[in-house]
């Protein structure tokens, strides 16, 4: 696609950044048959040909209108587009400076929308401030609206406490705990952590390291956004240098998508560039890394659980990582039997903050996704949906089949607990 761009955009690194996105396009239209909300809504506009055509009209002069931004908005940044583009369209990127030029050339939102997306950005960022709340609201959950009640997740293993640092690992990798996840639902990283210790790995927590970035950058703060990044890489960066460390582990692979971007964010900082290549390449999500102990993990399990699960496997993980089929191919091995519900490539509709800012359209999205994991776990006698993302997991809770992270499973059948 050819793109005239605007003067004031022509020396412009965003402006040039557009352009080299959208010249991939050819707007055959392929990715409309992929997009959870042109599914729903029927729009053009509200499909990637459509914004991509929205964000194009901006790089070649266009002003922005309240209505551009809301189809922007729209967008789960699922990238379920990616996966399906003939033609390799960059399309997360590229909406990123599409909704940014909207933010920026249209009206002030609303002070109820701005109030709602500074407690984003403020709370949800901030462990010291998020997780008691938290506990508060696990506290006081039967007494608070259904709406609210959605929000506060059930954990269906005790969240037992880490054994002390072990002398002697084989192996070092750092982990990112996340911000959200040890407050919602704390013994994803408990279980991670006794995963890897069973596998004679360390995983090293820097208490500098904070938030990936992921949900300032969603909400058009990209300078707020890099600033986490920066602060991460300041964090990393000397363990890396004093430490032989093999990879930096994800278990969200919200974050995991963010953190192996960081090379691109980056790309123009000329102190930070290079040192975010480094981090991009050593992130890797734990589906990644547990493959390659699979003799161990075999060892210590067996293969006959003859445990049934469901996978719901993320879209930040097989669209934005490309890193398709690991878990159940890793699940199988270790003796669970697992499977996909229909349509298992389309969004649950939780697309981190999406499930507040666009609720009508995310609960429309989970109820149809949740239909179909259902009917899966009824064909196949599954007694947990598994995914591997905390706000997949949060979204998808309902009363007829418990939600869990997969590798809580398997540190359950390392404790050789039983299912059954």
């Amino acid at each position: 696609m050819q793109t005239d761009l605007a003067p004031q955009l022509i020396n412009h690194p965003e402006g040039i950044e557009a352009q080299k996105l959208l010249a991939n396009c050819v707007h055959c239209g392929f990715c409309t048959a992929t997009c959870p909300t042109y599914q729903i809504l029927g729009d053009e506009l509200d499909g990637p040909r459509g914004r991509i055509y929205l964000i194009k009209q901006m790089a070649e002069g266009k002003q922005a209108t309240e209505k551009t931004r809301l189809h922007l908005d729209r967008c789960l940044t699922c990238r379920n587009c990616e996966s399906t583009c003939p033609s390799g369209v960059q399309y997360g990127h590229l909406l990123d400076i599409g909704r940014k030029w909207a933010e920026e050339q249209t009206p002030p939102r609303p002070i109820k929308d701005r109030v709602i997306r500074w407690l984003l950005k403020e709370t949800l960022t901030r462990s010291e401030i998020f997780n008691p709340a938290m506990k508060i609201g696990r506290v006081v959950k039967p007494i608070l609206p259904a709406s609210l009640q959605k929000k506060i997740p059930t954990s269906y293993f005790d969240p037992t406490p880490t054994p002390q640092k072990i002398p002697g690992f084989n192996t070092k990798m750092l982990f990112l705990e996340g911000c959200v996840q040890p407050g919602m639902l704390p013994n994803i990283n408990q279980a991670t952590r006794r995963v890897f210790e069973v596998l004679n790995i360390e995983l090293i927590t820097p208490p500098k390291a904070g938030c990936c970035g992921a949900i300032r950058h969603h909400l058009n703060d990209h300078d707020a956004a890099k600033n986490d990044i920066r602060k991460n890489i300041d964090a990393w960066m000397p363990i890396i240098a004093q430490e032989k460390i093999s990879a930096i582990v994800m278990n969200a692979s919200g974050c995991g998508v963010m953190v192996k971007d960081y090379a691109y964010y980056l790309k123009d900082d000329p102190i930070y560039a290079a040192l975010a290549k480094i981090i991009s390449a050593l992130t890797k999500d734990i589906s990644e890394i547990l493959p390659q102990y699979l003799p161990d993990l075999i060892n210590a399990v067996g293969t006959d659980s003859q445990l049934r699960l469901t996978y719901h496997p993320p879209c930040t993980l097989q669209h934005g990582q490309q890193v398709k089929g690991k878990v159940e191919d890793l699940l199988t091995q270790i003796g669970v039997k697992v499977n996909l519900c229909e349509d298992s490539h389309l969004c649950c509709g939780s697309a981190g903050t999406y499930s507040i800012l666009q609720e009508s359209l995310s609960n429309q999205l989970r109820e149809g996704k949740l239909v179909k994991l259902l009917d899966a776990c009824h064909e196949n006698q599954s007694k947990y949906i598994v995914s591997g993302n905390v706000g997949c997991i949060t979204h998808l809770q309902n009363d007829n089949v418990p939600v869990t992270h997969w590798i809580e499973i398997i540190d359950q059948l390392l404790q050789h607990k039983d299912f059954k």
